[in-house]
């Protein structure tokens, strides 16, 4: 009976089976009755106590298996005890919650200060007050306004110091002033995205390579901001292959970007290509086209459909000949792309009042001088004043501005030089003048005396257009001779449209002048 009781008591586990019965098996077999039972006992005290010793490490390895290994009593005791728990986290919803909470706070603030949000859902904002104000006090520091902002309030997206700050010290180094940072962004504030290795970089070398020398850059840039977000391989890269194309002059490229660098945004198919074939179809041979592109790049920038052809056509309406459209507009390029009726009717009303000019008249002195459209009244007054002043009747006057319009913008004291010579060194009469009024295009120190006197001492008698409508070679032909063949007399100097297409010296193109496009403003 003791014996199974004892088996009984033995089997509290497998683990205590396995760790505590190899000590036992080493107890002695032979004992006597007394010390069996004595033995006998302490053995079960012992079992005992370790089996009361096990059942308790069981039952607190059992309550803390239960709080860790069970998720879903983890996350209700969460629940219960709260956020202030040790373990707590917030859930995707709580998270979601708050990003949403920030950023209606974000919003409250912009419209606080005028700026409409609505475009900047989805958009990834500081999450706080303080740092969306500090983008906003940035902005206007460099000068933009609210409207700026609301025109395109995807700048706010921008971090001050990961793209605002790169962005615009590499336009520093450059050499783009600060003074003009300001209208650089209102016109492409694009640019706060870019990336200076991937987006700008690029873009810069490609200009260099155009031949836009490295000072020039921030000229080109300042003037269009737009070019740093095109493709190298698409639209600049075809305007300027077609403008080789069509003869401009590789080496003049450069020059003729870093003065309307618009081009590199055009489109070949829709803007230029249809410009310069207009051209052509009003006479203009394709090679006079690059030339005028040459010298006046920015005529790319008249619209075909809503300046250049209305203006054509009002030449027309104002008696200019077709034939003679080509020459008017190789001689002026920018009356294609003024706003051109206005002019007209102001200039021929003037002329009409002054020297009773007839429209057919007007025509032509548009046709030989067509600068006379943004020629300014006053100017035009004195030198009318001046002619009638000479003793010239208002019919001779008149004769000789439709003659040569050039009279009306000429210096006024070089003119008063040449008519003062005019009349004591060569003695000629006034008729003289009437019909040859060019003479006053003349430089007198150049051409007019020099000539008088070679003529005179050979003592031959000529008209001022024998005289003076020549080149240098041809007048020194001419003084070979003994008689003068009247059929050599030439008419009055007209524009001639080969002058476009003659070979240009080695250092046409390069250096411009801004200026040179209001010779007769």
């Amino acid at each position: 009976m003791k014996i199974r009781c004892y088996a009984g008591i033995t089997k509290p586990s497998f683990l205590l089976a396995h760790s505590e019965l190899p000590a036992l098996t080493s107890l002695k077999p032979e004992f006597d009755s007394i010390s069996t039972l004595c033995n006998r006992e302490k053995l079960i005290g012992l079992i005992t106590r370790c089996q009361y010793s096990v059942s308790g490490r069981r039952s607190e390895s059992s309550y803390k298996d239960s709080s860790v290994s069970n998720p879903n009593t983890t996350r209700l005791g969460r629940r219960e005890r709260g956020s202030s728990s040790l373990y707590s986290r917030p859930s995707l919803l709580d998270m979601k919650n708050e990003r949403m909470e920030n950023r209606a706070r974000v919003y409250d603030f912009l419209r606080g200060i005028g700026v409409v949000p609505d475009e900047l859902d989805g958009l990834e904002l500081p999450v706080t007050v303080e740092v969306m104000r500090e983008r906003v006090d940035f902005l206007h520091n460099l000068g933009l306004t609210i409207e700026d902002i609301n025109n395109y309030p995807l700048v706010l997206g921008c971090s001050v110091k990961k793209n605002m700050i790169p962005v615009l010290d590499y336009l520093g180094k450059l050499g783009v002033r600060k003074s003009t940072f300001t209208e650089f962004l209102r016109r492409y504030p694009q640019v706060l995205h870019a990336s200076v290795v991937i987006d700008l970089s690029p873009v810069v070398k490609y200009l260099q390579g155009m031949d836009i020398k490295p000072d020039d850059i921030p000229r080109v840039l300042e003037k269009y901001p737009e070019v740093l977000g095109f493709k190298l391989e698409g639209t600049m890269s075809t305007s300027v292959a077609y403008l080789v194309g069509i003869g401009v002059a590789r080496r003049e490229i450069g020059g003729v970007l870093t003065r309307y660098p618009e081009i590199l945004g055009m489109r070949v198919g829709r803007v230029i290509k249809p410009f310069v074939e207009y051209l052509e179809a009003l006479g203009i041979p394709r090679l006079g086209v690059a030339r005028l592109i040459e010298k006046r790049p920015h005529i790319l920038g008249f619209g075909l459909e809503e300046r250049v052809k209305p203006n054509v056509q009002s030449l027309l309406e104002f008696c200019v000949r077709e034939e003679s459209l080509a020459s008017v507009v190789a001689q002026y390029p920018e009356i294609i792309g003024i706003d051109l009726k206005p002019k007209l009717l102001g200039q021929q009303s003037s002329l009409k009042s002054v020297i009773d000019l007839e429209p057919e008249d007007f025509g032509r002195v548009v046709e030989k001088m067509p600068q006379v459209v943004s020629l300014s009244d006053r100017p035009m007054m004195k030198h009318v004043d001046f002619l009638k002043n000479c003793g010239f009747s208002l019919e001779q006057v008149r004769k000789m501005v439709v003659g040569c319009p050039q009279l009306l913008a000429l210096n006024l004291d070089i003119m008063k030089f040449s008519f003062d010579f005019f009349q004591t060194e060569m003695q000629r009469p006034l008729d003289d003048l009437v019909a040859f009024p060019a003479f006053f295009t003349y430089g007198l120190e150049s051409t007019i005396k020099p000539r008088h006197k070679m003529v005179s001492k050979k003592g031959l008698k000529c008209s001022l257009g024998w005289l003076l409508n020549c080149s240098d070679e041809k007048f020194a032909q001419r003084m070979d001779y003994d008689t003068i063949d009247m059929e050599e007399m030439e008419s009055l100097p007209s524009f001639d449209m080969n002058t476009l297409t003659e070979p240009r010296s080695d250092d046409s193109g390069s250096d411009y002048d801004d200026d040179s496009d209001d010779d007769y403003v």
